[in-house]
């Protein structure tokens, strides 16, 4: 499942790959900005990505769609 995080005052957002469900991760994220804390996440590749809610400008969470390659008709 595809997770995006937008931080104020940077250009681009983080996308991270999770294997969790969206109530998990809502869980976290939710428990993170309601603490004041650090949004703590693992990728599908086991990384730990962490974001400070400080800086938190949303988080959009949802199922990766894969688009299609090539053209289409």
């Amino acid at each position: 499942m595809e997770v995006k995080i937008g931080i104020q005052q940077a250009q681009r957002e983080l996308v991270i790959d999770v294997d969790q469900d969206i109530e998990t991760v809502e869980k976290h994220i939710t428990e993170a900005v309601a603490s004041e804390g650090v949004i703590s996440l693992t990728d599908t590749k086991g990384r730990r990505i962490l974001v400070p809610t400080a800086r938190l400008a949303y988080a959009e969470i949802g199922g990766g769609v894969s688009g299609a390659v090539g053209f289409r008709s």
